[in-house]
């Protein structure tokens, strides 16, 4: 604990020299934290590897890449989103100049998540380090060997004083939730991001909570069949369904369910072959906790597709199960698995009214070729974001805002977002000595007129 508050004691030390706010030693540390990771790309691979199985290809694309392009889009923008930008003075404010100056809210405390350990840990230091900030990094201790790598890379590009690594488990967290940050970005799950928001609000510390929840997945009848169940087996088994924005259920119309669910097993076949179990690049759970309580959940289930698991291996086959409802045991909490239920509808109002009735998920999908259908359901339903005609995509873009809403999260990142994120916008009027408008200061006769003619 002492460690601790000497490592946030020495940050605060070193952010009030001034250093982090200079856009110039902004960018030649984000620069040296992209050489560093491309120097250390097989290692990252190789833990990915060794902690969740991930073939190179997915490692790459899910985590190493995805950094390097957001790293690449950040350096680029950087400059513009940094300076001071005028707007809009009111009439009631002239003679003036209306200015907002983004700052940095000091010592930001970024807690990952062992899903994607790598692409959730360095997004948002990005967005730290990009906004001016010094930053505490707190690894998953469930992902090991690359919070080991992180931790390698990050001492390579940064002196403790600006960006530290903190290792360990639930007293390391506790320790760590018990100190007064300036900024607290949590990304994990529902229960865990409670305990991180009341601990923050002792110190009125702003929180970004990336979670989850029961993220649906709708097929209507004009649904291009083949194509959704293409998408949706990729979008729900890759990294073995351990993904937040993973599809969680699907509601498939009645006319085309049994044709989803026959193209569906011809590309987890395709996909992963006969017996995922026994491929080696399809991912594994993460431990034998999350295992247990993934088999857990397929007791009593009436499995149409997969079912396979292997102790040895820790590798649960892409399953989907029909005959579901939602009093079944796996409707009652997020998944987090290579599993899928699937339901059918007739009305696609019964499917909004049943999503609503539910916490706010922090992702949906629909497929459709309908633009009425699209309509009504973007615009009845709240969720954190989605796709139409697609799964994940949607949080592969720096340009667009990541984050949940409701039970599934609050607050965005990504590109632009992130650097909003972890700034504080400061607005300054700039006003001038030369005239000053009498009508503000009393006593105030015949004043309410005239101030009524400014304010139309």
């Amino acid at each position: 604990m002492e460690d601790i508050k000497a490592m946030i004691e020495k940050q605060r030390e070193f952010f009030a020299i001034g250093k982090t706010k200079e856009i110039t030693y902004r960018l030649k540390h984000l620069r040296q934290l992209e050489k560093s990771i491309q120097m250390h790309e097989k290692e990252i691979l190789s833990a990915l590897k060794k902690d969740l199985n991930k073939a190179p290809f997915e490692a790459y694309a899910t985590e190493v890449g995805i950094v390097l392009n957001e790293l690449r889009f950040v350096i680029k923008m950087l400059p513009r989103w940094a300076g001071a930008r005028r707007i809009k003075t009111t009439i009631t404010n002239q003679i003036a100049s209306s200015i907002i100056y983004p700052e940095p809210y000091g010592i930001a405390l970024i807690m990952s998540p062992w899903n994607y350990p790598f692409t959730l840990t360095m997004e948002p230091l990005i967005g730290a380090i990009a906004a001016g900030n010094c930053a505490i990094v707190k690894p998953s201790k469930d992902s090991p060997n690359t919070s080991k790598v992180i931790e390698t890379i990050l001492r390579e590009a940064f002196c403790d004083s600006y960006v530290a690594v903190v290792q360990g488990g639930r007293e390391a967290n506790k320790t760590l939730l018990e100190q007064k940050f300036d900024y607290i970005f949590f990304t994990g799950s529902v229960a865990v991001g409670k305990v991180v928001m009341e601990a923050a609000s002792k110190n009125l510390t702003p929180v970004t909570l990336e979670l989850g929840g029961k993220s649906p997945c709708v097929i209507d009848e004009t649904a291009n069949i083949e194509l959704a169940a293409r998408r949706i087996v990729w979008g729900k088994f890759i990294n073995a369904g351990q993904t937040c924005v993973a599809p969680d259920y699907i509601y498939a119309h009645h006319s085309i369910k049994g044709a989803l669910l026959l193209e569906m097993k011809k590309y987890i076949i395709k996909f992963y072959g006969n017996h995922p179990c026994s491929n080696d690049d399809f991912p594994k759970i993460i431990n034998e906790k999350h295992f247990n309580r993934l088999l857990g959940l397929l007791e009593g289930e009436h499995i149409v597709i997969g079912g396979e698991a292997s102790k040895a291996t820790r590798q649960i086959s892409p399953t989907v199960l029909d005959e579901v409802t939602w009093d079944s045991k796996i409707m009652q909490e997020e998944i987090f698995g290579p599993i899928l239920p699937i339901f059918e509808y007739q009305n696609l109002e019964d499917v909004i009214s049943k999503i609503n009735s539910r916490p706010k998920p922090l992702a949906l999908y629909f497929f459709t070729r309908s633009k009425k259908n699209e309509r009504k359901i973007i615009q009845n339903i709240s969720f954190g974001g989605g796709c139409i005609n697609d799964t994940l995509m949607h949080v592969a873009s720096a340009h667009m805002p990541f984050g949940g809403v409701g039970e599934s999260g609050m607050g965005s990142y990504h590109g632009k977002v992130s650097f909003d994120t972890f700034s504080h916008h400061k607005s300054i009027l700039r006003k001038s000595n030369l005239f000053d408008l009498p009508l503000r200061y009393p006593p105030y006769v015949n004043h309410l007129k005239i101030l009524k003619m400014f304010l139309k």
